[in-house]
């Protein structure tokens, strides 16, 4: 009999699917092999992606070009990568691991701005603007909807926002009895904040909890379905 690939497939998705969820009994080495599988090829395959689409590409390559064409402008420019590799490298030696310091220092930089750009830009001005789209009223009319629902609508949005940044306000102040404490007002503005962002963790936690309860019916259909046509397979059933 010829085992196909479907077959060794579903034998490996059975186990792995066994072993994670013998969790439910506690931790043991049968969930600890399929969490050290998973990290090991997780890994392996983010090591081979990047050296395959970032290193070669744009590293590997790039250098080579910068030898061949005896070009100074792109040699100095590929020249920092370099220096950075050798740098992170020089941690090995506890005398001169602080040189990797102006790397890890340009790479925090680098992704603390891009982080900035990316919360600004994909989320607080788009915020922004759907808390303004729902004062327009020739939005409403575009889906049909009456300028009143569009004003209360906008209006339970612009609350949330105000109330849920003012949650996160910081500026407390000594009082006499040596307490710190925030203005009454902006307590008061942070409850209501409090309320909104309680609701939508709940949501939130809803919709994680619904999705992994769908992903594990869905793999419980899979190990029936499994064993059902491997029985038949052999004729058992």
């Amino acid at each position: 009999m010829v085992i196909s690939t479907d077959l060794i497939g579903g034998v490996l998705g059975f186990l792995f699917t066994i072993l994670i969820l013998s969790y439910l009994i506690g931790d043991n080495p049968l969930f600890r092999i399929a969490v050290y599988l998973f990290v090991g090829v997780a890994s392996g395959y983010v090591a081979t992606v990047v050296f395959w689409q970032v290193i070669i590409p744009r590293l590997w390559l790039p250098t080579l070009e910068a030898v061949q064409t005896l070009s100074l402008a792109r040699g100095i420019y590929m020249l920092f990568p370099w220096l950075g590799i050798l740098f992170i490298f020089m941690k090995v030696s506890p005398g001169m691991s602080g040189a990797a310091r102006i790397t890890m220092a340009f790479l925090v930089g680098a992704g603390a701005a891009v982080t900035l750009v990316g919360a600004l830009t994909g989320t607080l001005l788009p915020q922004i603007g759907a808390a303004i789209n729902f004062f327009d009223p020739r939005l409403a009319a575009a889906r049909n909807i009456s300028t009143l629902e569009v004003m209360g609508n906008g209006l339970i949005l612009m609350l949330g926002t105000v109330t849920s940044l003012a949650y996160f306000h910081f500026g407390a102040r000594p009082k006499a009895d040596g307490s710190i404490r925030r203005f009454g007002l902006i307590e008061l503005i942070a409850l209501v904040g409090r309320i909104f962002i309680g609701i939508t963790l709940g949501a939130i936690f809803a919709g994680v909890y619904a999705s992994a309860l769908t992903a594990l019916i869905e793999r419980i259909s899979s190990l029936v379905d499994f064993v059902t046509n491997l029985f038949g397979l052999f004729g058992i059933l």
